[in-house]
């Protein structure tokens, strides 16, 4: 079993291009089927999740190539896309 708060901790890196992309933020939780959707990774300049305009990295658990002790390995076969959290919540637009 692995805590929410032990991924907080790990290092998430594109394996098809090496980029650093963040520590993980948060989780995007299916709460009907009780699974993990994907990942959220503060976006460029942010700080611990403040001081930025609202972007992050959300990373579908389908990416999720290996999770290491430190890190987490994601394949982005494309540019990563940076999603805005809408106002609204739980929602988000491309």
């Amino acid at each position: 079993m692995v805590k929410i708060s032990d991924f907080q901790t790990k290092e998430v890196v594109n394996i098809l291009d090496g980029k650093r992309l963040g520590t993980i933020s948060d989780l995007e939780i299916d709460l009907r089927h009780g699974r993990v959707e994907a990942i959220v990774v503060p976006g460029p300049g942010k700080f611990l999740g403040f001081f930025s305009s609202g972007n992050d990295y959300v990373i579908p658990w389908r990416n999720i190539v290996k999770i290491g002790k430190d890190v987490v390995l994601v394949r982005m076969e494309e540019a990563l896309k940076v999603e805005a959290r809408m106002s609204g919540g739980d929602e988000y637009r491309e």
